[in-house]
């Protein structure tokens, strides 16, 4: 049994969907006579659907319900999944955990049918492949029940996860479930201001910081308790 994972946040982090989520949201809008607000694309990165429904009743007055709003993105937002791509970076990323057989897993505040939909069109629904999606959990992301749940499935205890987000919701889910979080920011989302202890990667090379990372958590592995010296 492997002592460490790394957990990958999906939208916006291993696939460039999160201006799918925007568009295909402001189209199920515009079919109910709404529109959205200047900037509310940037307030509901890693957000779920549940919470960017409430978002809407409070800052448009919303009204069809959650399971009307749900029903009109998703159709638009599945007919374009197909076209999906891994976010640039990726490919390097998945290069080094397979060069150090490192196991890894995803956890997302979407629902299944978006995450199947996802790995789909980015060729990452390979056999044995671990996700969790909101449907899977109580509590979705800020809440750090996604991330142990993928802890418990890799059978890794949480101190030996890193989790990677590009979000502020999901890098506090990590941190709360007592994990090594790696804020990767989209290119344009420099706005972003992650919590405190989250490791800052450059939004063009997770890479590097990765590697960092695990090397610094292998070699605090292997250093010997001085009391461990006479054993």
């Amino acid at each position: 049994m492997t002592s460490r994972a790394v957990l990958f946040d999906m939208d916006g982090t291993l696939v460039d969907s999160e201006g799918l989520h925007f568009d295909a949201m402001a189209q199920a809008l515009r079919a109910m006579g709404y529109s959205l607000p200047d900037g509310f694309g940037d307030r509901i990165t890693g957000m779920s659907g549940a919470a960017c429904h409430a978002l809407l009743q409070e800052a448009i007055g919303f009204k069809p319900s959650l399971g009307d709003y749900i029903a009109a993105k998703y159709r638009s937002y599945l007919a374009a999944a197909p076209e999906l791509k891994r976010r640039s970076g990726v490919n390097d990323v998945l290069a080094l955990l397979s060069q150090r057989q490192m196991p890894f897993a995803i956890v997302s505040n979407s629902d299944r049918m978006l995450v199947d939909a996802n790995l789909r069109a980015a060729d990452l629904q390979v056999p044995g492949l671990i996700s969790v999606s909101r449907n899977d959990v109580r509590q979705g992301k800020p809440d750090p029940e996604p991330y142990l749940r993928a802890a418990h499935l890799l059978g890794v205890e949480p101190q030996g996860c890193i989790v990677v987000e590009d979000s502020i919701p999901g890098s506090v889910a990590g941190l709360a479930a007592g994990m090594t979080v790696i804020g990767w920011p989209e290119p344009h989302r420099s706005d972003i201001v992650f919590p405190d202890r989250v490791i800052v990667a450059d939004p063009h090379d997770l890479t590097s910081t990765l590697g960092q990372v695990l090397a610094n958590s292998s070699d605090h592995r292997h250093t010997k308790d001085p009391a461990d010296v006479s054993r």
